[in-house]
This record gives structure tokens, C-alpha cells and sequence, in this order.
């Protein structure tokens, strides 16, 4: 019997290549879609769940709510881990990690064996507690976890590198040399297995943290917070009530009495207008929970995999919906075999089971198409997500996945059309007073309505997210980001930095160059500090901001606009103690209009003498409003800024590589532009706008392709209707016109309703950055307008080729 029902489906398919196609086609788009957005939140939610021991991992996180003012962050002073190590027998194990690159050799350094001359650049560099290895259970390839950073200047390298520098060896006890300093050179300790994508941590080069100490007393003080730190509890701890427990405990032995004994007012707010509250965040959670914590790392974002599983669900929706217009669409063609195979003793549940099985038949094809278009799309995919995903070929789970899901999406998508023809009663289906699969359209529209109203909310957020990056990009950040060149890697000139820029100032296509390693964009070096009027850091309650050491030609090549006061002189030697702040520092530090030029600020330790305030500019994303910012000179040599005014970009970059090249013969010469840099700063956002993009698009095609073969039925099953009415007098425009608004009402309430919900989920989008492009009415307008034009056009066709149709051709057998 089953034999026969396949039979019967694959006949129906032979016969009906058209509906066949829209029907599969469509199917096989959304399963394609929905596999890609399936390996890739499979990929999200895998993070750091391979470690032993991850259910009793944890790092520690604070929260500040200063003010109403809500920040999240994860540093923590350098004796942080120790104490909590010994207050608390429930920790198992504690260590630290600190890959701020404000520290030499932390996140990015030039790095070379010690029996060779030039350096390779490379990042990935952390300083990490010997136990860290040991705490996650990093596998070695050489050396042992225990002993691999145990002693000072100690190097742990990943396998990947290990194959880079030293081939085919065993490079434990080989020296490293670092930045080109050989008074430390770093000898290897282990080599560790490559960390997996799936891993939150991507260093290449651990640093042992043993004997650093990077100023007199850093190792001990409480006041300066640089560390991330992680802990493994013991098993059957409540992490939640240590938290509380680790809060209180801390605060009360070790923050409040040391900010008391060093005057800090801050310790006044504490538990008023200034809430600290310590959580412990498991380690399986960081990389999708994340998003909203100040610190290292480039994380996911659960609110992303909620959306693409959101959207995946609305592509294989439309596509079932599809399936369910068309099978109901034609049911006047299926009436006849229905009330023949009923008058001859089928039951309904025989039928049902046929129709069933057709529906099945269509889900295999279309799941052998759609696995076979996600693997060709997979490349693609990767290049819009930034990942490496892979078709999981070799999983056991894959066959019997794809057979579950295929039997389960036909028998979803079946299961009305199948009930509904099956219901057929046999007495009127013979007589021919059948026509309801042509008149009866009320859940074709609702459900064309659905279809369209997803649709709709694709293409409006895709609009706003290609508003914002536009507007991002092209606003006016406060600096000049155009044609300014970075030669990075500058502190391999050792003591020649100010001879290069020399230099480079003699080019004729050079209007200014600077040396620092502060600059307005991410993955620069960044210096948080308190900041209060000099003699009243008793007194009054510290304002954060950065602190800057740039030279006396940065704000010029920065393209920075001085708002008052004057900017650095080289010709004036006090200026060495003088500073130059932001607007948003000189408001908060001086208010109520107090001129702030000849004033003197501290921040706790060094003096500095106001000349001049800058006016605000954007350093970090525009995702944070603008902190205050004390920029003073000083020695900064990583980076040199080079501002050009030329066409001819390849010659300059041939002009300055060729004053690098004579200056540090062997070095390799590593430049980016300014501009580069900052449209990386929200590569995500392009990222999700081109991702938007793409399935706004599959999510019109497959609607557009269920609308197609829909109209081609109306107007095939109204044929003679249509005739009639131009024998009577129609004209061709009436009749087309008359075809269209049918198909046009349900598109137009889609538009109503996905209006609104659009516009409530990109205005929660929005809220993300502090600078937000205007959210217009002709947005929506735009998208509304755009599906319109899309179903006219795919309509229009069928509706003009029934418009123009000889009359006499439909009612000569009348």
C-alpha cells in the first residue's frame, strides 16, 4: 500500500513540474538556510564546553552602578586572586590573566628566535598565572602544565607557533626574544595544543606571570585593577552564594579600609550612590554573555542566536506556507480522484495517508537539494558570519537528523492540505459543485499575509542597520581619520623614533607625523585613571578618565580642533608637566563654566598643568558616549602617524618603507590606514548587515515564488470569469487591475502589521550605540513600497497574460 502512495507522489510530481518546482525550490531554499543557521548557533552554544572541569569554572565579574549609571567589567588588582584563594576553602584553584597591551609584551609584540635577526609580528600574548594551564586542563604537546610557567621568564607557545618557529623539534628550553629587549629573553616552557575556535580564550603565547612586577609595589596594591581572573570551585559549591559571600568579604577586609586609609571619598558612596555587586560568571556562559562587559575579547552575543534561529524559523515557515497555498490552491483538480477513489471504497484515513506520503515525497527532495545547497552556500556563509564552519559529513547523528526532519516537515506541512482534500464528499465532487480550492481564499491571504509581514521585517532591518553603519562611518567623529598612515612595530627603531619622524617629515607628500600608541580606534593602547583638582583627592570624588601620552604634533596630524587654550609647543620645556583634556573631562572636573586653562589636575600621583582643552572626540566605539581624556607628553614609540595629502598612495607607502628599510635593515615593514582601523571597530555590525541582507532577500524569493505559482492557478481556475468580463466589455488594464488587487490586499496588511513590530525590535537594536542614525518614516515606506513593486512584478505577468488571453478560446466549449 505504502508502495503505491510513492507511486501516486511521484506521478503527481511528474505531472505538475511547475507547482513541483515553487514547492521543492522553496523547501530547498529554507532548509539550506536553516542548516547554515543551525551550524552556526551550534557553533555559538558549543564555547568552552570541552574543558573537564567547566561546570565548576568560573570568571570573576563586577558590576558598578554609579549614579544610575550601570558598567560591567572584569579587572581586578594584581593580590585579588591570592586573597581569595585563602579566604574561601571552597575555591579549588585561582589564577590571573592580564593581556591588556599596555604592558610590554601583552596582546600584540615583534617576536623572533634568539638565534635569528628579524622579527615576525604577532599577537595573542597574555601574562597568566602558572596554575592557569593546570586549572583548564590545556592539553601539553611538550612540557608539563605544572612546571611550564613556573619560573620568571617563561614562555608557553602554541603548537601552531611551536610549527612556525621551530619545525619538526622540540622547542622547550629554546629562548625567545621579545620586542627586540635582550635583557629579558624568554625561554620556553611548553608547548600547548592549539586553542579550538570554539574557545574563548585565543592566545598563542602565555607569559609566566611569575617574579613580574610592573612598577615598585604593583604585585600588592589594591588600588590599580589590571587582572582577569578565573576560579575552579570544589564540587557541589553554590556559586551564587559564594559570590555574595566574596563580596562582602572583600570589600569589607581589603577595598573599604585601604580606600579609607588613602583618602578615597569614594568610599563614602559605597552601598549608596555608588553599588558594587561581584559575580561569578560560569565559564561556559562568556562567549554568547558577554556582550555587555568592558574587557578583552571579541565575544558573540546570545541575542544574535535568538534572532537567527528567529529568522531560520520564518524562512522554513514562508516555505511551508508555500506548500500549503498551492496544495489547497488545487484542490478543485484533486476533487475528481478524490470522490472516485471514495466512491469505490477508500476511507478518509487511506487518503489522508497518500496525500501524506506525496507530502513526504516532496520533503526528501527537498532535503537532498537543500543539504546540497547549504554545503555549496557553506563557503559564503563563513565569509558574511567571520567563522570556519564545516558540514558535519562524518557526524553519526546527521543521517538519522535529516531523516527525522524530513519526515517531520512533510508530515507539518502536509498534514492540512491532506485532512482538508480528504474531507471531499464524494456525492458533490462528481456532480462538479466543487470549486472551494478557488473561491474559498481566506487562509491563502492569512497566510500570504504572514509570509509578506516577515518579509517586511527583514528589509526594514536591514535598512536601519545599513543606516547606522553608514551613519557610523561617515559622521564627523572628532578627529580626522582620512589619510593618515600607521607605521606599526615603530618601537623596533629603539632610540631612532624621533630620527624616523624626522624623516618622514622631509617626504614631500607628508604634512605631519606623530609617535604614539594612543589612538581613537580599538586595539590601541588605553590608561584608565581617577582624576581630581590638585589637593582635593581627599575631598571630592575622583573623575575617570584616560590618560595619554602622545608628542607635541599628535593633535595636528589627529586632525583634533583646540576649543581653548593652545595645544603643546616644543619650543616650551614646561610643557613636560603640562596636559591638554577633553571637553567631557574639563565639564565634569571644572563645572558651572570655571576656566580651566592654567588649572592644575591630578591623578593621584603625577601633577599636570592645563594649557589647553581638545575638543570631544570619539576614541572608543560609538556604541559608549565619550569619557574624559588627560593627554600629556610622553614616550609612546609603537606606532607612528603619518598624515599624507596625496593621490598617490602606492608611491608614498614605497617612500616611508624605504626610510623604514634604511633605518632597520631586516625589519619587516607593517603599515594600516587610520580609517581601516576604524571601520574594523564595527565589523559585527557589517557583518549582521550583510547577513540581513542575504536572507531578506531568500525570504522575499521563496514568497515571491509561492505568489508566482499562486497566481498562475488563480488565473487559470478564473479563466473563464476573465472572459466573460471582456466579452462584456473589460478592458485589459481592468482585468489585470482586477487580478493584482486580490493578490495586493494581503501584501498591504503585512505591511501594517510588520511596520510596528519592526520598528520596536530596531529601536531595541539601536539602544546599543550612544550615536544612532534617525529612525525615519520613509523607512518603512521604502520597505512597503519595495514589496510591493516586488509582488506587482511577480504577479503581473500571470495577471497580463490572463488580461490578454483570447476570450473566445475559454468559452467556445460553453
Amino acid at each position: 500500500m505504502f508502495r503505491n502512495y510513492f507511486k501516486t507522489a511521484l506521478r503527481q510530481l511528474a505531472k505538475q513540474k511547475m507547482y513541483a518546482a515553487v514547492k521543492i525550490g522553496g523547501f530547498a531554499l529554507s532548509i539550506a538556510a536553516c542548516m547554515l543557521i543551525a551550524l552556526y548557533i551550534r557553533h555559538e552554544l558549543s564555547y568552552d564546553r570541552y574543558y573537564p572541569d567547566a561546570d565548576r569554572l568560573y570568571r570573576v565579574m563586577i558590576e558598578v552602578n554609579d549614579k544610575g549609571e550601570h558598567t560591567k567589567g572584569l579587572s581586578f588588582p594584581a593580590p585579588f586572586a591570592a586573597a581569595v584563594k585563602e579566604e574561601f576553602p571552597e575555591v579549588e584553584q585561582a589564577a590571573r590573566i592580564m593581556p591588556n597591551n599596555l604592558f610590554a609584551g601583552a596582546g600584540s609584540s615583534q617576536l623572533r628566535r634568539a638565534d635569528k635577526a628579524e622579527n615576525a609580528y604577532e599577537e595573542g600574548f597574555a601574562y597568566a598565572d602558572p596554575q592557569l594551564l593546570e586549572m583548564f586542563s590545556i592539553p601539553m604537546i611538550y612540557g608539563s602544565a605544572e612546571q611550564a610557567l613556573a619560573e620568571p621568564n617563561t614562555i608557553v607557545i602554541s603548537k601552531r607557533k611551536a610549527d612556525k618557529y621551530f619545525p619538526n623539534e622540540n622547542p622547550v628550553g629554546k629562548v625567545l626574544i621579545l620586542n627586540d629587549d635582550l635583557k629579558k629573553p624568554y625561554r620556553i616552557g611548553g608547548v600547548m595544543d592549539d586553542f579550538p575556535s570554539n574557545s574563548h580564550f585565543r592566545f598563542d603565547f602565555l607569559l609566566s606571570m611569575k617574579g613580574v612586577e610592573f612598577w615598585p609595589g604593583e604585585q600588592t596594591t589594591w588600588l590599580s585593577s589590571n587582572y582577569e581572573n578565573y576560579l575552579r570551585l570544589k564540587p557541589g559549591t553554590d556559586a551564587g552564594g559564594l559570590a555574595q559571600r566574596l563580596q562582602q568579604t572583600v570589600l569589607d577586609k581589603y577595598y573599604i579600609p585601604i580606600m579609607k586609609q588613602e583618602g578615597n571619598k569614594d568610599v563614602e558612596r559605597i552601598g549608596k550612590s555608588l553599588l558594587l555587586k561581584f559575580e561569578l560568571q560560569p565559564v561556559k556562559d562568556i562567549h554568547l554573555h558577554s556582550y555587555d562587559i568592558n574587557g578583552s575579547g571579541n565575544y558573540g552575543d546570545i541575542r544574535f542566536v535568538w534572532l537567527f534561529g528567529a529568522i531560520a524559523c520564518f524562512i522554513l515557515v514562508i516555505a511551508c506556507i508555500n506548500f500549503v497555498n498551492l496544495a489547497t490552491a488545487r484542490s478543485a483538480n484533486r476533487a475528481r480522484e478524490v470522490g472516485l477513489k471514495k466512491a469505490i471504497g477508500s476511507g478518509r484515513g487511506q487518503l489522508v495517508k497518500q496525500f501524506l506520503a506525496e507530502s513526504a515525497v516532496y520533503s526528501v527532495f527537498s532535503f537532498i537539494i537543500g543539504i546540497l545547497l547549504a554545503a555549496l552556500l557553506l563557503p559564503y556563509f563563513n565569509s558574511l558570519a567571520g567563522k570556519t564552519l564545516s558540514m558535519p559529513w562524518t557526524a553519526w547523528w546527521l543521517v538519522p537528523l535529516v531523516i527525522a526532519s524530513a519526515a517531520l516537515l512533510g508530515l507539518l506541512a502536509g498534514l492540512y492540505p491532506a485532512f482538508y482534500l480528504s474531507s471531499f464528499r464524494p456525492v458533490a465532487v462528481l456532480k462538479g459543485r466543487l470549486s472551494s480550492g478557488a473561491r474559498n481564499t481566506g487562509l491563502r491571504s492569512t497566510l500570504v499575509v504572514f509570509q509578506f509581514t516577515a518579509s517586511v521585517m527583514l528589509i526594514i532591518g536591514t535598512i536601519v542597520i545599513y543606516r547606522q553603519m553608514d551613519y557610523i562611518l561617515h559622521r564627523k567623529p572628532g578627529f580626522d581619520k582620512e589619510q593618515v598612515l600607521l607605521v606599526q612595530g615603530a618601537n623596533m627603531l629603539g632610540g631612532q623614533a624621533d630620527a624616523f619622524k624626522q624623516r618622514l617629515q622631509q617626504l614631500p607628500q607628508v604634512t605631519s607625523v606623530s609617535v604614539s600608541d594612543y589612538l581613537p580606534v580599538a586595539g590601541t593602547h588605553r590608561n584608565g585613571n581617577s582624576f581630581w583638582k590638585e589637593g582635593r583627592t581627599r575631598e571630592d570624588v575622583g573623575t575617570y578618565g584616560q590618560l595619554w601620552k602622545i608628542d607635541h604634533d599628535y593633535i595636528k596630524t589627529m586632525g583634533m580642533r583646540i576649543v581653548a587654550g593652545r595645544n603643546f609647543s616644543a619650543t616650551m620645556p614646561t610643557d613636560s608637566q603640562a596636559a591638554v583634556i577633553n571637553q567631557t573631562l574639563a565639564q565634569e572636573l571644572f563645572p558651572a563654566g570655571e576656566d580651566p586653562i592654567g588649572k592644575r589636575i591630578t591623578n593621584g600621583g603625577s601633577v599636570f598643568q592645563v594649557i589647553g582643552v581638545v575638543g570631544d572626540f570619539n576614541f572608543e566605539s560609538m556604541r559608549t558616549n565619550i569619557e574624559g581624556l588627560c593627554m600629556t607628553l610622553g614616550s609612546s614609540p609603537s606606532i607612528v602617524s603619518v598624515k599624507v595629502k596625496t593621490s598617490d598612495m602606492p608611491g608614498l607607502i614605497s617612500a616611508v618603507g624605504g626610510v623604514w628599510k634604511s633605518m632597520v635593515p631586516g625589519q619587516p615593514f607593517r603599515y594600516a590606514f587610520l580609517d581601516e582601523r576604524f571601520a574594523q571597530m564595527y565589523a559585527d555590525v557589517q557583518r549582521m548587515g550583510y547577513i540581513f541582507t542575504s536572507f531578506s532577500v531568500l525570504a522575499i524569493v521563496i514568497a515571491c515564488l509561492g505568489l508566482f505559482a499562486l497566481s498562475a492557478y488563480m488565473a487559470e481556475q478564473r479563466g473563464k470569469e476573465i472572459s466573460i468580463r471582456k466579452v462584456l466589455g473589460a478592458s485589459a488594464l481592468q482585468v489585470t487591475s482586477l487580478m493584482s488587487v486580490d493578490f495586493l490586499k494581503p501584501v498591504c496588511i503585512a505591511i501594517v502589521l510588520a511596520s510596528p513590530i519592526a520598528w520596536w525590535v530596531m529601536k531595541r537594536w539601536l539602544q546599543d550605540f550612544a550615536y544612532q542614525a534617525p529612525f525615519s518614516w520613509w523607512i518603512f515606506a521604502a520597505a512597503g513600497s519595495m514589496v510591493i513593486l516586488i509582488a506587482l512584478a511577480t504577479i503581473g505577468f500571470q495577471s497580463v497574460k490572463a488580461a490578454i488571453a483570447n476570450p473566445v478560446d475559454r468559452l467556445k466549449a460553453e
